[in-house]
């Protein structure tokens, strides 16, 4: 009786407090590093391979403490990207609002997991062998086990450890990345949705953080951008790629600037550049109309313009985005906005001219490097230094 009372009480490895939380925390960060390295990187978006059996480890490891088919979350991943910010999006703040993504975050994805159409356009290049038909489709069996190996190895605590790993990826990667990751944070690449980097360190969701980075280059296996940042999930794929254990396949193009005195001749490596960092140019286009957003409320403000002041801090955010992406109530009050500043207005105009450069289909590029070169030499004559400025920098960038 005390035996069994004792293997209740500790299970097999009888484990004290704290050894106990440090174990749980290794479990839920492994499944981490399986969902951001072989269902996101991998799996979604084909940025790097993973070796057959570090693959498949990571298979097993999601069926056991998740229960989801990698298909299912592939599927719904690509059509997050595919319709980010729109309706259609199976997870988006803008569409469902903040706290349900936040908190229903997971109960979403089941949703949308019955969406046969989706599963069907989004979900090629799975797995789709015996096994995870007949085994690992059958998730309630996966987390079931999961539930008895918890049990045997801790005892009755191995319930409380078996809720949090249960709970892990819907409240980080749900919850925080899929809620947080497009209303909280900052922005390195104005890419044309709401993402944003939580923090720079990539460290407790293995580098999942780092969310806007990965919008604007979805295919890249590093999601790290800046010197200060740091991705934990780049850190395994390194070690794994020393050890012939993964191959990386596609990586963010790195920025490259040519010296400020070569800034005044725009040609076709400048274009490239231009069009290869596209969001990054368009951040610092941001940083030009935020700028002259201030002085113009500064303006207003001496001039005792209340209620212009106010609808213009009210569409500041909306200056700096698609007019395709505001609502009609959005547009008319950005419209009545720019009527009362003609320097935002030629602004807000030059950003769509600017946009519409790398958004064409069927210019040359002889023709969009005069389109390029035309466009420079009006902001270079557009009399707002900001602007100026911003487009002799354009002469800098390099393929």
């Amino acid at each position: 009786m005390n035996t069994w009372l004792s293997f209740l009480q500790g299970g097999m490895l009888d484990l004290g407090p704290w050894a106990l939380v440090g174990v749980t925390l290794v479990l839920t960060h492994i499944t981490i590093a399986a969902v951001t390295l072989y269902l996101h990187r991998s799996q979604a978006h084909r940025g790097v391979d993973l070796h057959p059996v570090v693959a498949h480890f990571f298979r097993f490891w999601l069926w056991l403490t998740t229960g989801m088919v990698t298909r299912e979350w592939v599927a719904i991943h690509r059509k997050h990207h595919a319709k980010c910010e729109r309706d259609g999006d199976p997870h988006s703040p803008a569409v469902f609002g903040l706290a349900q993504v936040f908190f229903r975050g997971a109960e979403l994805y089941r949703d949308e997991a019955r969406n046969a159409e989706t599963l069907a356009r989004y979900g090629h290049g799975a797995p789709d062998d015996w096994i995870e038909r007949k085994l690992y489709s059958r998730n309630l069996l996966g987390i079931s086990l999961m539930l008895i190996v918890d049990l045997a190895l801790f005892g009755v605590i191995g319930l409380t450890v078996w809720a949090v790993q249960m709970a892990w990826i819907p409240f980080w990667a749900a919850g925080v990345v899929n809620g947080l990751g497009h209303a909280w944070g900052y922005r390195n690449f104005a890419c044309p949705d709401d993402s944003t980097n939580v923090v720079p360190w990539g460290l407790l969701i293995g580098g999942e953080e780092l969310h806007n980075n990965h919008h604007a280059y979805g295919t890249s296996a590093k999601f790290s951008s800046r010197w200060y940042e740091f991705d934990l999930g780049w850190a395994y794929i390194r070690v794994l790629q020393t050890l012939g254990l993964a191959k990386v396949r596609r990586v963010a193009p790195r920025l490259r600037l040519r010296a400020p005195a070569a800034a005044d001749t725009l040609g076709p490596d400048q274009l490239q550049g231009i069009i290869a960092h596209r969001y990054e140019v368009l951040a610092r286009y941001s940083g030009v109309v935020k700028a002259a957003v201030g002085h113009e409320l500064k303006a207003l403000k001496l001039r005792q313009r209340r209620g212009e002041r106010l609808l213009l801090r009210r569409c500041r955010k909306w200056l700096v985005r698609d007019a395709a992406a505001l609502a009609p109530q959005e547009q008319a009050q950005v419209d009545h906005a720019l009527s009362l500043a003609p320097a935002l207005s030629t602004l807000v105009q030059m950003r769509r001219e600017l946009t519409a450069l790398w958004e064409s289909s069927s210019a040359s590029s002889e023709q969009l490097l005069a389109d390029l070169r035309a466009w420079c030499r009006r902001a270079q004559a557009s009399g707002i230094e900001g602007l100026e400025e911003f487009a002799l920098r354009l002469g800098r960038y390099a393929a």
